[in-house]
């Protein structure tokens, strides 16, 4: 299977000394599959696209989080203003005393292990450590070396402490839209109600979904058959269910409607889209 691009470290870290650079991505265009010479930290800010990592798509917006190692493939894909920021690190030039390995998991933790979500709360914390260290980062001191690993370490450790599972049922501190995100995340494969989400928690039906859609770029409803989509693409890839099984573990009760919004989103059929990975 193809790797496709590498990016090289040469063309992001100013010196051979400097362990850490911010990529700003505001916004994220498409890109196509690549890997790097270096780890990434990649945090989603807003808007939504979809992001391919080792061949798992992932239907990303506010609040996704990942840890990308060196060795990893990924791509983006149908975004829409998709706003993130990748913080690249190189672990060989890290010099601080500390557990790098676990703040940062790398390639040797599994893939479901490196992708978290972030509430409200840990977004703007971390955001302002981020734009600090993207201010940082820029200068080739020694001292501004040592600032830029010192506000990396802040990060991991932040993303620590407010990081949650994409399908956590508990959220501490939850804001609206975390428990709105949660909420979404539990349906893929059940009924999802708006308007009984709203009533149960006493928000207001059209002010919550003015703000979804101004943070993620999708109405709810669009955001849910995303995310049914993506993961009807990975159980068509990795599974031998039927398309009708497919569909229902996905949320669709009709098999025939799942086929046309699925020919819609991918532009091939269920079967074709199967059929293609079988043939590779």
């Amino acid at each position: 299977m193809t790797r496709g691009l590498k990016l090289q470290t040469e063309d992001y870290f100013l010196t051979d000394k400097q362990a850490v650079r911010v990529a700003e991505r505001h916004p994220q265009p498409d890109f196509p599959l690549h890997h790097h010479d270096f780890d990434e930290l990649v945090i989603v800010w807003r808007g939504n696209g979809l992001h391919l990592w080792n061949d798992v798509p992932y239907r990303i917006t506010r609040g996704d989080l990942f840890y990308v190692s060196a060795n990893d493939r990924h791509s983006y894909e149908s975004v829409n203003d998709l706003e993130l920021d990748n913080i690249l690190f190189i672990r060989d030039r890290l010099t601080l005393p500390t557990d790098w390995h676990n703040l940062l998991p790398g390639a040797d933790v599994p893939q479901s292990q490196r992708y978290w979500c972030l509430g409200s709360a840990g977004m703007d914390t971390l955001r302002d450590k981020v734009d600090d260290l993207a201010q940082e980062c820029m200068k080739s001191d020694t001292l501004s070396l040592q600032l830029s690993e010192v506000l990396l370490l802040q990060i991991a450790l932040l993303a620590l402490r407010y990081r949650h599972l994409p399908d956590s049922p508990q959220l501490a501190d939850a804001h609206q839209l975390d428990l709105l995100m949660l909420a979404l995340r539990a349906s893929i494969g059940s009924p999802f109600r708006f308007d009984a989400f709203c009533q149960q928690h006493d928000f207001s039906v059209r002010g919550l979904g003015a703000r979804f859609k101004q943070e993620t770029g999708m109405s709810v409803a669009q955001y849910l058959r995303q995310l049914r989509l993506c993961k009807a693409m990975e159980l068509l890839r990795y599974d031998r269910q039927t398309i009708g099984e497919v569909a229902a573990q996905c949320g669709f009760d009709d098999s025939n409607y799942f086929s046309v919004v699925f020919h819609q989103a991918q532009g091939i059929s269920p079967s074709a889209y199967r059929q293609r990975f079988l043939a590779g």
